[in-house]
This record gives C-alpha cells, sequence and structure tokens, in this order.
C-alpha cells in the first residue's frame, strides 16, 4: 500500500515521527541513487514499486512488515511517498551452516543490511564491572543495541541511555539491592558480584529476568539461567546468550519461544 503525503508535510518531520513509534530507520535510498546492496530481506519491497524514480527512501521493520517513508519523482514533480510493504520470511537456511550464533540472530531478524555498529570501551566497561564478558554477547550488543528482538527480549548493554537498561548500572543496583536486602529473592543463587553470582544481561516484557551464572573463569563457558519471578522457577541453558536469543526465536519447543507467534522475526532499537 502506498500514499502520496501532503507537500506540507516535511520529509524530515514524517521519518521523526514514525521513528518515535518504530524506532531508528534504515536508508534505503538518498539523492537518487539507491543502496545496491538492499534486497528482499533489507526492504528491496519499499523501493520496488518505484524503480529508477525513487529519490529518497527510510525503511522501518515491524513484524512481518515493512514501513518506508520517502520521495519519488512522479514525472510532475518530487512527492513524499510512505507505503507498507510485507516482509519476506527470514531464510535461517540462507546463512552458512559455519555461521555464528550471532550471525544467524543477525540473519533471522534481517538485521543482516544495517552497518551501524555501536563503538563500545570494552576495557572500561569489563574493568568497571570486575569481570570479563562473554564475546558473543558483546558482539550482539555492538551490533544491535539497546532494544528489544520481537517486542519481547530486550537486551542490556552499555551505555543504554535508559534507566535500568544499562548492563553495568543495573549490575551495580542489584549489588546493592543484594548488600541491604539480602538474596533471598535470587535463592539458591547470589548475586554479581558475590563468587558464581547471578549476572544479568535481559529482561523481557512479561518480567522474565535472563542471566548468566557466572561460575568458573572462562566467560565463554557460563551459562544462561532464567527467572520468571515466580518463586524457585529457575530454568538453566547451557548455551550462550546469542545461541539462547536464535533459538529463542527460531524454535516453537523453546520455553520462551516467540516463533510460536510469529513467523517472522525483528529487532526494535531504541537509539539513534
Amino acid at each position: 500500500m502506498c500514499l502520496a503525503v501532503s507537500g506540507e508535510v516535511a520529509l524530515a518531520d514524517l521519518v521523526e515521527e514514525i521513528s518515535r513509534r518504530y524506532g531508528p530507520s534504515r536508508n534505503l535510498a538518498m539523492g537518487g541513487y539507491a543502496d545496491p546492496t538492499v534486497d528482499v530481506t533489507t526492504g528491496l519491497p519499499l523501493l520496488t514499486p518505484f524503480g529508477k524514480h525513487v529519490v529518497d527512501m527510510r525503511a522501518w521493520v515491524y513484524g512481518s512488515w515493512w514501513i518506508g517513508a520517502g520521495t519519488a519523482d512522479s514525472g510532475d514533480g518530487v512527492r513524499r511517498v510512505v507505503l507498507v510493504a510485507e516482509r519476506a520470511e527470514s531464510v535461517v537456511g540462507g546463512s552458512p551452516a559455519d555461521a555464528s550464533w550471532v550471525e544467524r540472530v543477525a540473519a533471522v531478524t534481517g538485521w543482516v543490511g544495517d552497518r551501524r555498529v555501536r563503538t563500545i570501551d570494552w576495557a572500561a566497561v569489563e574493568q568497571r564491572l570486575g569481570t570479563a564478558l562473554p564475546s558473543d554477547y558483546k558482539q550482539l550488543a555492538e551490533i544491535f543495541g539497546h532494544g528489544d528482538f520481537d517486542g519481547f527480549l530486550s537486551l542490556y548493554v552499555p551505555d543504554a541511555g535508559v534507566s535500568g537498561m544499562d548492563i553495568v548500572d543495573h549490575a551495580e543496583y542489584l549489588a546493592r539491592g543484594a548488600s541491604q536486602e539480602g538474596t533471598r529473592l535470587w535463592r539458591p543463587y547470589d548475586i554479581y558480584p558475590a563468587p558464581g553470582g547471578l549476572l544479568q544481561w535481559a529482561a523481557s516484557e512479561q518480567a522474565d529476568q535472563f542471566y548468566w551464572l557466572t561460575e568458573g573463569s572462562d566467560p565463554e563457558a557460563w551459562p544462561v539461567l532464567v527467572y520468571e519471578d515466580v518463586p524457585g522457577s529457575w530454568r538453566r541453558f547451557d548455551c550462550s546468550a546469542a545461541e539462547f536469543v536464535f533459538r529463542m526465536l527460531t524454535e516453537r519447543g523453546h520455553p520462551y519461544s516467540t516463533a510460536r507467534y510469529f513467523d517472522t522475526h525483528w529487532f526494535q532499537r531504541y537509539e539513534p
């Protein structure tokens, strides 16, 4: 569906208004030049109706839909347009069999065309935390940033800019709470920085809490523990954070599956 927009509406204002609801956009075309790498998984359906007449196009992902806003040359002048296009179902098998779990998460969410990788001072982050962090988590934080998967799992990252979503600030907050109130809420576990304590890296809209159990000196071997805000509801997953996210997105039998509700998966970023 494509709509022409009144000439009184500036494209910048239109982009800003849509971004308030659907997060930052991706740039598919600018100044009459379309990104030649764009394909059906990264926004091509928004360019197809206009062909060589597209001037500018920004794209947002929402569930199984693309939302686009831009300008096109109609022959009698450049007009602003807004359109919605169906988003092709992600094909997990399209990624190499030896792809990393992070690469698989990027592929299944259609994030492969996004190049806005964050720069994070991991040495400073890990010094403040007092521990190294799993490498796959660091890649997730750099590639995706602060936001959520399928509107369900929110990733905690450094410098999130949102209270409670910064992984370092949140770890310090939980540590203060544990020192003042004890660890009864997390029994039989302790809270990091206690040896082998819990370090939270994500949360869900349903108050599920996703932790690493920081047992052992190798962060790459830390298992994922999930707490459902119900006493004794701990579940352990002997996998990395990225593998957990991928299986959550793609396996209908996963305890926290979003695949049971969505055929197409996405990540919505909450920062510029």
